[in-house]
């Protein structure tokens, strides 16, 4: 019987994780217990202690792994939308993967023997479960650091003026995120978040304040009335826009299935909810922010991501400002679907956490593969950014909607015998409402993405793989 065949027997309760003393079958560990555990065995001198992590670094690596250059695109949700529509959404979503987020806590509560999204795999759809979600999450978290190579590239053009070779940059990319995303653990990936977390901050404060004084958007008409077409409901949206907004917050938020290897590798995962709510709170207030007030300001003139909106020089300090938070959150992405793929390697073995040859092979090895894989995406494939947004509409919908919310009906619904109560009822409710909301994102969203790489095509925006030209224009 394997680790993931010893799973605990119990219900994933309502309540929070600082109740909860879940022994693995030997009765050995304790979730809470730091020096033992279900996944990464006993603490041992001189090995890596995975489990290191406090509530306030994992608050910062959370924070990390959802605020990256998708912030910058809630401005074209209120467009799409309106500006009521669009903040109303942003709420929702915000909601319902705060939610899912306590879900993935419960669920490593009742199964500490879980780390990642393959462990949930094998529960929910047994060999097939955990093969499906072997390859999934970590090819969703190379895609989005391939968008992110390609959001380093554009801030470098921005930078430097088209100092050089677009490919150059994203080699750059690619050299400096093997070098961060080798780092072992993510209580050390944390002091880098604190780094990241304060540039994109204060990249979004630059370009909140500076589209507040300007006189107009770049991209408006200098001289003469200007229209801005703010709305506060956006009567001449269509269908499609309003669901590829859905979708982009949605995969704005999506950093979701992350939050197992935070929970995995923290001192005292009874803190876990305390790091969620406070990570929550700050994206949906960020969020909000820059998507109502760049809206308000730019209206129509929107350049997409909104560090283009107010100018070239304040474009230019803006990427500056913004370069070392998007190495950071590509730093993240790579790291967690790397460690998920480590782990899965050397589970069981002395080499998980000893400082080993095979080790240290297999994790750099690991790691290396996931960057090359990004670059190779980034690069070769030219409707690139139009299929992160058709990935995020379907992977990133399935696991931090459809999968979270089948988590909890999976250890739950065996009450619906006993607990007649309102208050299950309505959770369970809400959690077939949240699997079915999910299914349909990700048709609707699917089908927007679809239609946006068409449209790409039809309009020549495609450029060819491995391009040299000039990204930055355009954002």
């Amino acid at each position: 019987m394997n680790d993931y065949e010893k799973n605990v027997n119990g219900d994933v309760g309502t309540g929070s994780l600082e109740t909860s003393t879940i022994p693995v079958p030997d009765g050995k560990y304790d979730i809470n217990d730091p020096e033992h555990d279900a996944v990464f065995g006993e603490r041992k001198e001189g090995a890596v202690n995975y489990r290191s992590m406090g509530w306030m670094q994992a608050t910062i690596v959370m924070l990390k792994t959802i605020i990256a250059l998708g912030v910058l695109a809630m401005p074209t949700v209120l467009s799409a939308t309106g500006g009521v529509p669009g903040s109303l959404i942003i709420l929702a979503i915000g909601l319902i993967t705060t939610w899912t987020g306590h879900v993935v806590g419960l669920f490593k509560k009742n199964h500490p023997e879980v780390y990642s999204m393959d462990g949930v795999g094998y529960i929910l759809g047994g060999r097939w479960g955990r093969e499906f979600f072997t390859v999934a999450y970590p090819m969703f978290m190379i895609f989005l650091s391939g968008s992110g190579f390609v959001a380093i590239s554009i801030a470098f053009n921005a930078v430097t003026a088209y100092g050089t070779c677009t490919v150059a940059w994203v080699v750059v990319a690619m050299v400096g995120t093997f070098a961060l995303a080798s780092i072992q653990t993510l209580n050390k990936v944390s002091i880098l978040g604190w780094i990241g977390f304060v540039s994109v901050m204060s990249a979004i404060l630059i370009i909140t304040i500076a589209v507040g004084i300007q006189d107009r958007p770049t991209t408006a008409p200098q001289v003469g009335a200007w229209d801005k077409k703010v709305f506060a409901v956006n009567h001449e949206g269509t269908f499609l826009g309003g669901m590829g907004a859905v979708s982009t917050v949605v995969f704005s938020y999506s950093g979701t299935p992350a939050f197992f290897n935070v929970v995995g590798e923290m001192r005292k995962p009874r803190d876990y909810d305390r790091a969620l709510y406070w990570c929550q709170s700050i994206v949906t207030a960020t969020y909000l922010t820059i998507g109502i007030v760049v809206y308000y300001f730019c209206g129509q003139y929107l350049a997409n991501p909104a560090l283009g909106s107010a100018g070239v020089i304040v474009k230019k300090v803006a990427y500056a400002v913004a370069l070392p938070g998007l190495f950071v959150s590509v730093t993240i992405y790579t790291h967690v679907g790397a460690k998920m793929i480590f782990v899965r390697l050397l589970r069981g073995s002395e080499h998980l956490t000893a400082h080993s040859f095979v080790h240290w092979a297999v994790w750099l090895g690991t790691v290396a593969c996931c960057v090359v894989l990004s670059f190779i995406l980034a690069e070769s494939i030219p409707f690139f950014g139009d299929l992160v947004n058709l990935i995020g509409a379907t992977l990133g919908t399935f696991m931090c909607m459809i999968a979270c919310g089948w988590m909890w009906l999976h250890d739950n619904l065996r009450r619906r015998k006993e607990d007649k109560s309102l208050y299950y009822k309505s959770l369970v409710a809400w959690n077939v409402f949240i699997v079915l909301a999910g299914v349909f994102i990700v048709i609707t969203g699917t089908w927007a993405a679809v239609v946006g790489i068409r449209n790409s095509y039809s309009t020549g925006s495609i450029s060819s793989p491995f391009s040299c030209a000039d990204n930055s224009n355009s954002s």
